[in-house]
């Protein structure tokens, strides 16, 4: 009866403080007024390109070079939720609160400046600093995408990416481009093969949404801005090395990516042996309107489909499990099983789609084959999410969003059997399990406030945290502050 209470009680200050948020934006019309260029809706161009916002200082407009930086602060806490036992890997019941700042500088050259071939020369430098809530464990949708999964890396500066990228163009019409950290052009052939090759992060160039993909000016879950069943190849802070190539046409896109999979489980090295180690991608773009005719043809929609292939040194949670089983050990542990030739593989669905000038909806489907321990991004092993966002430009503050999405986490028997009988995962192990979909709702109001200025407020509601229906439900709250240079 408590509990039921409780959730009530949660769930109604969920829906309070959304719609406060929404009464405070208006409110701020009364004081402030906006001098920056609305921003534009329209489904993404490909190649990771990303509509224009504002920033603190103007870059140049022809120029070979970019210069570019941002900053993200988040505070993020929750109170104390209901939770019977607890594990190494829980999130902790007690109430708590946790701060997290990442920074990053970039930097882009032009070394040919050709459109049809041309060649940039890309590097980022970031420091990645302070903590999330129980040291980021305890929730597969973990609630702050900035936080580092292993807090002893520290905030020293490091190589976030380095690359170069190569276009080849097999047209001579030439379309406008806005120019990013992945992409210094300006204008690039409609019909082109690009590569990306060196450092990086491979949902900078896969598994976009231009509704959920940016954790520093929308949704800020893990599982919300990346698709939670997708095990993309990642060092601890997100990085690897390997090389995109990517086929642009007026209306459709295909990728490839090879990338380094870690020596363990969620670890800062990256094994160099692709003959016996590697992550490979394969997705498929199609910028059309979803919903055909029923829509006017400016409304842009995007569907991407996506499978991967992972081969590492991982193990299988059923021969885990049959080994504590027949007397091995204390608990379950997946590191005894690992082997060499192992193989990871998934599907992935994303979409979204514009339904007037100011709300845009998306959604994305996850699954894979579960058997094989998560091994480099979360402990998911099927996802659904959908939701959407809302310009604020009705009340004349079009840098403005509103956003409400729900997505709900799933993980196959065996990985349910390993957490229940006291395995610990990379991020999840309550010492037992009584198991249930962990679900999550949550909702956020950006607020751009000068020039590349924004403040967040953004809540989430999670139901079941770690699978887990002994404990919670949490409400955890954050604020935010990002700057844009």
């Amino acid at each position: 009866m408590t509990r039921n209470l409780n959730r009530s009680r949660l769930l109604a200050g969920t829906c309070a403080m959304w719609l406060s948020a929404s009464f405070f934006s208006a409110a701020q019309t009364q004081f402030a007024t906006e001098t920056t260029q609305p921003s534009q809706i329209d489904a993404p161009a490909p190649a990771a390109v990303q509509t224009d916002s504002p920033t603190m200082f103007p870059h140049w407009e022809h120029s070979r070079f970019f210069i570019g930086g941002q900053a993200n602060i988040i505070f993020q806490a929750h109170g104390p939720f209901h939770s019977p036992y607890e594990g190494v890997n829980s999130l902790l019941p007690r109430g708590e609160y946790k701060t997290s700042l990442l920074g990053t500088l970039y930097l882009g050259a032009q070394v040919i400046t050709d459109p049809k071939f041309a060649l940039d020369a890309l590097f980022d430098l970031e420091s990645a600093g302070g903590r999330g809530d129980s040291e980021a464990l305890g929730l597969a949708g973990f609630t702050n995408l900035d936080v580092v999964r292993n807090p002893n890396l520290g905030s020293t500066p490091y190589m976030a990416r380095a690359q170069l990228h190569q276009t080849i163009g097999f047209t001579n019409k030439l379309v406008e481009n806005s120019q990013t950290q992945f992409s210094v052009a300006r204008e690039v052939p409609e019909r082109r093969l690009e590569f990306h090759v060196g450092k990086m992060s491979l949902p900078d160039f896969l598994d976009i949404n231009s509704i959920g993909s940016d954790s520093h000016l929308q949704f800020m879950n893990w599982t919300v801005d990346n698709n939670g069943a997708w095990d993309y190849a990642a060092d601890t802070r997100g990085y690897t090395y390997g090389i995109v190539s990517e086929y642009d046409d007026k209306v459709w896109s295909a990728r490839y990516a090879l990338a380094l999979m870690p020596t363990v489980a969620n670890g800062i090295d990256l094994d160099w042996a692709l003959r016996r180690a590697s992550g490979q991608n394969w997705e498929f773009e199609l910028r059309k309107p979803l919903l055909g005719r029923l829509l006017p043809p400016e409304r842009k929609g995007t569907i991407r489909v996506l499978s991967y292939v992972n081969h590492a040194h991982m193990g299988l949670y059923r021969d885990s499990n049959k080994a504590f089983l027949a007397g091995e050990g204390t608990r379950p542990v997946i590191q005894n099983s690992e082997r060499f030739g192992a193989v990871k593989y998934g599907f992935t669905f994303n979409a979204e789609q514009e339904l007037t000038e100011d709300v845009r909806v998306f959604g994305r489907l996850g699954w894979n084959e579960g058997q094989h321990e998560s091994f480099a991004y979360t402990e998911v092993d099927q996802t659904v999410e959908f939701g959407g966002d809302y310009s604020g430009r009705r009340w004349s503050r079009p840098n403005d969003k509103l956003g409400l999405v729900f997505v709900s986490n799933a993980i196959k028997k065996d990985h349910q059997a390993y957490l229940k009988l006291g395995g610990l995962g990379f991020l999840l192990g309550d010492g037992k399990l009584n198991y249930a979909r962990e679900d999550i709702l949550e909702s956020y109001y950006n607020l751009h406030t000068w020039r590349g200025i924004y403040y967040a407020l953004d809540l989430q509601f999670i139901e079941h945290p770690g699978y887990n229906q002994d404990r919670g439900p949490v409400l955890v709250e954050s604020v935010r502050m990002h700057v844009d240079f």
